[in-house]
């Protein structure tokens, strides 16, 4: 092992390539390395298994589904590097392929399935395993499509956060020299930093405005507030991301936090605003700015997000026409022969994936007609349709999300669909108990290939970098999707058993109490807030017609500003280290090892955060929750008092750690 060569990725993977100029990836297209072998297989099933598992308590416990590639690849190389395995890059991007299923479909199915038992409904293990199943199978097959448009033609066009620190990862397993030291150092930096916020509290995960006594007044008057998140991972994130993207998410945040919330209180603070007939009895002035967001401001997002998606698809008409033709072409034999260099470039056939797709909806179409879903045939052809077009068309914007930002905004896109899905269902005559369960399956089969699509362009996006086979990733993922599917069914029964989602002691599952809170009043004669949609696309109009990037922006204005602001200063900290010299190349090193340090920190964040989340599930509960509240309850206190200063060092750290010689 003392004797490896040292590997980085090439210059051109991180800039859009000049004309005629060609890619070259790691492992080198003319070489054999192993990919699909018995151990990587097994490792990738056994990873999906354990991170199914635990994402699902996770994300119904606190809402948040942690991104399952980072963590798997950091075990995968530790594998390598303890087994001694050699040529393991191959075997470890397969590994981290097939076991980030996981995280995708655990989004999938928790933002939607458990709505079900909280309306007072139930469902059963057959419905949520083919609810995943089917969803999952469906995002990978509109996605393969659209990969060479994602990951070649677009190549240096989007930042990629997240494939770019899972790469860092598989590839400080096969090189050498500092860049293994620089991102391990950064990795236990950022990991101990994320550690003993989440486990601990020693400081403040959030910095907030409302922190001091003029801050709080301010948000209480004018319904003012800024909120910062201090973990090394979102400021890792950010640098990634770059000055560019992260300046353009946090004016959507603006908009909404410094405009539409204090515009809201000054022109409706004395009203009662109830639009979707959810039961409000609040004012708009007795809200507090994240009531505020939560009830109104973020559906202008939902709308906005809705909106540059479609303004998306109509942009990207050009390579859905392309798809289609590649499609029509392979049938009628017009496709031309692959060279033996194109092998490691080639995606499942397109006859598969035609084939693949009208299985998918056909087994859609059976488990909604005959599965308990729906009431009839016709019903079944509605939902089937809704999962069709909204799934197909969505495809693009997820993977759109991911690339730019590494979140994809699920979420939204569900709640739309939801909305959707009941005004149709209601239209054709299935509403009360029987509708709400209904939308909700339907909606869980749109969350979950929505999610699928955006997770898997990652992988993709890895594959390329490194030089694996798409065919392989793609065939594999559909086994990792299996599994997990079954995994993540098996232990939302026993977690709704064991701790059930409504009363005492329940699992909080936020995401889908926020479906439960759209569909209830939809199916019982309430209302969608189409007033607020129609303002997101207004601004998403706007915002395309000044060439603005649209998508960027209205993500901005649905993804909490806390989670905004630190993107918008790891970007800063990018574009300063990348500003320092009169020397081009010297800058371009100088970003280049950041990124090192970027990567570890989210790699290091991800991992810790397994780590915490396992430790609270075993019952070791450390958290400071004395120091962390204020005698009101609201976080504050000493603890955000003091978070400031960690932050602070964390960014000398990366800045210096960039800047010190390159070696």
């Amino acid at each position: 092992m003392a004797n490896k060569e040292k590997i980085q990725l090439p210059e051109n993977a991180s800039r859009p390539l000049k004309p005629g100029e060609k890619y070259e990836p790691i492992l080198k297209p003319q070489n054999s390395y192993p990919e699909i072998t018995p151990y990587s297989v097994i490792m990738g099933v056994v990873m999906a298994i354990i991170f199914s598992a635990a994402a699902a308590y996770l994300g119904l416990k606190v809402g948040q589904v942690f991104e399952a590639a980072i963590p798997i690849s950091i075990i995968a190389v530790g594998l390598t590097g303890a087994l001694n395995k050699k040529n393991g890059l191959a075997q470890n991007v397969i590994i981290q392929s097939i076991g980030s299923c996981s995280g995708v479909i655990v989004a999938g199915a928790i933002f939607t399935l458990p709505a079900i038992y909280i309306l007072g409904l139930d469902v059963n293990f057959t419905q949520m395993f083919l609810s995943s199943l089917l969803g999952g199978f469906l995002g990978i097959l509109f996605l393969i499509p659209f990969r060479k448009y994602f990951v070649k033609e677009m190549d240096g066009q989007y930042p990629f956060p997240e494939a770019t620190a899972t790469t860092q990862v598989l590839m400080s397993g096969e090189e050498g020299g500092n860049s293994t030291k620089t991102l391990i150092t950064a990795g236990l930096i950022g990991g101990l930093y994320d550690f003993v916020i989440s486990t601990f509290g020693a400081w403040a995960e959030t910095i907030s405005t409302t922190f001091t006594h003029v801050g709080q007044v301010v948000a209480d008057k004018a319904k003012i507030v800024l909120k910062l998140n201090t973990g090394a991972a979102v400021l890792g994130l950010g640098y990634i991301v770059g000055l560019k993207y992260a300046f353009i998410i946090c004016c959507g945040s603006f908009l909404v936090w410094l405009v539409i919330i204090p515009g809201m209180n000054l022109l409706f603070g004395n009203q009662v605003i109830d639009l979707m007939g959810t039961g409000i009895a609040q004012t708009v002035g007795e809200m507090s700015p994240d009531m505020i967001f939560k009830e109104y401001a973020r559906h202008i997002g939902i709308g906005g997000i809705a909106t540059a998606g479609i303004i998306g698809i109509i942009k990207s008409a050009g390579v859905i026409k392309s798809a289609v033709g590649l499609a029509v072409g392979e049938f009628s034999h017009k496709s031309g022969a692959q060279t033996a260099v194109d092998e490691k470039d080639k995606d499942l056939s397109m006859k598969i994936v035609v084939v693949g797709v009208i299985i998918t909806l056909l087994a859609i179409f059976a488990f909604f007609a005959f599965g308990g879903v729906v009431d009839n045939i016709w019903q079944a052809l509605i939902g089937l349709l809704i999962v069709a077009v909204i799934s197909f068309l969505f495809t693009t914007v997820a993977a759109n999300a991911i690339a730019i930002v590494g979140s994809n905004p699920v979420s939204g896109m569900t709640i739309m669909t939801l909305i959707i899905t009941a005004l149709v269902l209601v239209a054709v005559g299935l509403k009360g108990n029987g509708g709400m369960a209904a939308a909700m399956i339907i909606g869980g089969v749109v969350c979950t290939a929505l999610s699928m699509a955006g997770g898997f362009i990652t992988d993709l996006k890895i594959g390329y970098w490194t030089g694996t086979t798409p065919a392989k990733q793609e065939t594999w993922k559909f086994v990792g999707t299996l599994v997990a599917a079954a995994t993540v069914g098996g232990v939302m029964l026993v977690l709704n058993k064991t701790y059930g989602f409504t009363g005492e002691g329940a699992l909080v599952a936020p995401q889908a109490n926020a479906m439960a809170a759209v569909i209830q009043p939809m199916m019982n004669g309430g209302n969608a807030p189409w007033i607020l949609y129609g303002i997101g696309a207004a601004i998403a109009l706007l915002l395309n017609f000044c060439k603005v990037p649209t998508l960027a922006f209205c993500l901005g204005m649905f993804i909490p500003i806390d989670l905004n602001l630190p993107l918008l200063l790891g970007g800063a900290i990018s574009w300063w280290v990348g500003s320092r010299s009169k020397d081009k190349e010297l800058n371009e090193a100088r970003v280049k090892k950041g990124t090192l340090i970027a990567s570890g920190f989210i790699a290091g964040g991800a991992l810790m955060g397994v780590v915490s989340a396992v430790l609270k599930f075993a019952g070791a509960d450390w958290f400071m929750y004395d120091w962390n509240k204020c005698a009101d309850g609201a976080i504050c206190s000493g603890a955000e008092a003091i978070a400031i200063i960690p932050l602070v060092l964390l960014v000398i750290y990366m800045i210096k750690a960039s800047l010190k010689k390159i070696s």
